[in-house]
């Protein structure tokens, strides 16, 4: 059993002894540590908190765990139900709450769940706001509310149609041209709450012809849910036939977004926000963001527009502080999540097909050459396990002073520019690993870009 506890939120798989994995009393725990935290906070004078869930098969018991505990804490509840994360981000803002929780654990397999804490702008919480409900949680340092001072519940599952509608009030979504250009789409929503929502909004968007995968929120994941190309083989299969436009991917709650060429081709999930940055230039001139992970053909495609591109640290949190430091009019991760300030600061699967799609139309290319209009990238994803013993910030300062010839960015680990690509190396919070992500023009570049840095590593750590 696994529990991890963390800023970000708790998650963990569930079953097991309290403490071991994600157990009722540590649902409650938890829950009890953020309502005080809403309370003392005190940002806005609603004393209502949103909660919503993806479909896993944990859900409902986990979602009354965390709304009976949100009452006893005195805090009102609107419970939005089966819908996804980006849905539940803007419930928050609709219904001037303030904050809100959502149960998923994104792409982790079934076996897990998880508590997502937002503010009162339907926002991830910070580093440091994080910190304070762990404090709180450990402490058990809360105090539940007599009995004439009970929150009250309240059921609305309405939200995903008022999620599509803000959709198609988006300036640059076209209905118009999504419907006349006749799109025959497929998608895999690997049943979950995206077989709810993305149906809905295509059907909202004038398609008409939608071969659904995976569709029934029954939380059975048919594949591993997260939408890396091994893992979508039946859409790819599915596209091959040659009948359909364009397919699209959703993880469990919806806030990544893959898309498959009318081949059956991986679009490539780092080029998802690539695509939908260009269209929104196009229009809508100004900075981007994406962490530093990401692909440089952000950049590249940003400068074509003569606006400018920032890079954050890892983390949605850290895309969407930079965004607003930056007024950036599009940005993301290169994870497939497309964070579209004109609509909200989240990740937006929705959004992003909405956006794809009236590109799509407006340009009348086919998807695979579209992909092709872009500046072509290959990353190389690697990591290397450590002793408990080594000095992982000793051995990055090492590497950086290493490379100083060159251009090399520290706000999140070591990230050295080269001429020709990039290296990107992160440590793990948890565990002794450097992560090393590089990238170049070719994947033989990328993969000895990756090497070099390793050997090095090793060198220097001794291994």
């Amino acid at each position: 059993m696994t529990l991890i506890k963390s800023i970000s939120g708790i998650r963990g798989t569930i079953g097991g002894r309290a403490g071991d994995g994600l157990s009722p009393l540590d649902v409650v725990k938890f829950t009890a540590a953020y309502a005080a935290f809403i309370r003392s906070s005190a940002k806005t004078s609603s004393n209502k908190i949103v909660v919503g869930r993806d479909a896993r098969i944990s859900g409902e018991m986990v979602n009354k765990l965390v709304t009976g505990t949100l009452l006893g804490m005195g805090m009102d509840v609107t419970d939005i139900g089966l819908a996804t994360t980006p849905t539940t981000e803007l419930a928050v803002t609709m219904e001037q709450a303030a904050g809100g929780i959502i149960l998923t654990a994104s792409h982790n397999p079934k076996q897990w769940n998880a508590l997502k804490l937002l503010n009162e702008k339907g926002e991830f919480l910070n580093a440091k706001e994080g910190e304070t409900i762990l404090k709180l949680a450990e402490s058990e340092d809360f105090t539940f509310s007599e009995v004439d001072q009970i929150g009250k519940l309240t059921v609305n599952d309405d939200y995903t149609r008022k999620h599509i509608d803000s959709v198609l009030a988006l300036d640059l979504v076209d209905v118009e041209a999504i419907r006349a250009a006749n799109f025959s789409v497929a998608i895999d929503c690997v049943n979950s709450v995206g077989g709810i929502a993305i149906p809905a909004l295509l059907e909202a968007l004038g398609v008409k012809t939608v071969e659904k995968l995976y569709c029934e929120p029954n939380g059975q994941f048919p594949h591993n849910p997260e939408p890396l190309p091994e893992h979508l083989t039946e859409i790819s299969s599915t596209m091959k036939s040659g009948k359909f436009d364009v397919g699209f991917v959703v993880d469990p709650d919806v806030d990544r977004l893959a898309i498959i060429c009318e081949d059956g081709a991986m679009f490539g999930e780092e080029y998802t926000l690539i695509s939908i940055a260009d269209y929104v230039l196009q229009h809508t001139p100004g900075n981007t963001v994406s962490n530093m992970s990401s692909t440089r053909a952000l950049r590249d495609v940003t400068n074509k527009y003569s606006c400018n591109y920032e890079a954050s640290a890892v983390g949605e949190v850290n895309v969407v502080a930079k965004m607003k430091e930056n007024k950036a009019v599009i940005g993301g991760e290169g994870n497939g999540g497309v964070i579209y300030p004109a609509s909200h600061y989240g990740r937006d699967a929705l959004v992003g097909i909405a956006l794809f799609l009236t590109n799509l139309a407006k340009t009348g290319k086919k998807v695979s050459e579209l992909r092709a209009s872009y500046p072509n990238y290959f990353m190389s994803k690697n990591k290397i396990q450590l002793t408990p013993q080594i000095d992982v910030d000793g051995v990055l300062a090492v590497i950086k002073g290493s490379y100083k010839q060159y251009e090399v960015n520290d706000i999140d680990g070591v990230k050295i520019d080269f001429p020709q690509g990039w290296v990107h190396l992160r440590k793990s919070n948890t565990e002794p690993i450097i992560r090393i992500y590089s990238e170049a023009g070719s994947p033989e570049q990328a993969d000895k870009f990756a090497t070099a840095i390793m050997e090095e590593i090793k060198r220097i750590a001794g291994i």
